[in-house]
């Protein structure tokens, strides 16, 4: 893989996450939340976008939402559980992400808010259509996903070099 050709970054959001007597990181999917994966599962297949690596959070609501979306995929990708996804800012993920390997074109980042949502902000300097417009009407609900692209290294990866491709959330 040339480090010339285009990278592209799914940011995808958690599904709805039920409320138990269990800590923050053991919360479940909520049975809406199960079906909102599926149906991102389905979309996420739609783009085309042959994903290489899936970079997963370890709370249980993340590893359920990864688990029903990646049914619905023609392969399942290589999946990291990475512990530094939970509760990360921003510019924890970018230094996340900088730790990839170029062999890697088209990379999956299942997490959380307001990290997940902030990283799609902070990397889209430029956005096609209405990327953009939607993704900052909408917020990033859960089960949402953003498609991000940029050129260049993962080391290069830094705030404004992308451009926000595409934007989907369930209630589309």
């Amino acid at each position: 893989m040339s480090v010339a050709e285009p990278r592209r970054i799914v940011l995808f959001r958690h599904a709805k996450a039920d409320w138990p007597q269990v800590t923050d990181h053991e919360r479940p999917l909520a049975e809406r939340g199960r079906q909102d994966a599926a149906v991102a599962g389905r979309k996420l297949t739609d783009t085309g976008i042959p994903i290489d690596l899936a970079l997963c959070s370890t709370a249980t609501r993340t590893r359920e939402t990864w688990k029903l979306a990646v049914q619905e995929f023609p392969q399942r990708p290589k999946t990291v559980y990475e512990e530094r996804i939970y509760e990360a800012s921003p510019g924890e993920l970018i230094a996340l992400l900088n730790e990839t390997s170029d062999d890697v074109r088209n990379l999956l980042l299942v997490g959380h808010n307001p990290g997940i949502q902030g990283l799609a902000d902070i990397l889209s300097g430029t956005a096609e259509g209405d990327a953009r417009e939607r993704m900052d009407r909408r917020g990033f609900p859960a089960a949402a996903f953003a498609v991000v692209s940029f050129d260049g290294s993962w080391k290069s990866l830094e705030p404004g070099v992308a451009t926000l491709l595409d934007y989907w959330t369930p209630s589309e």
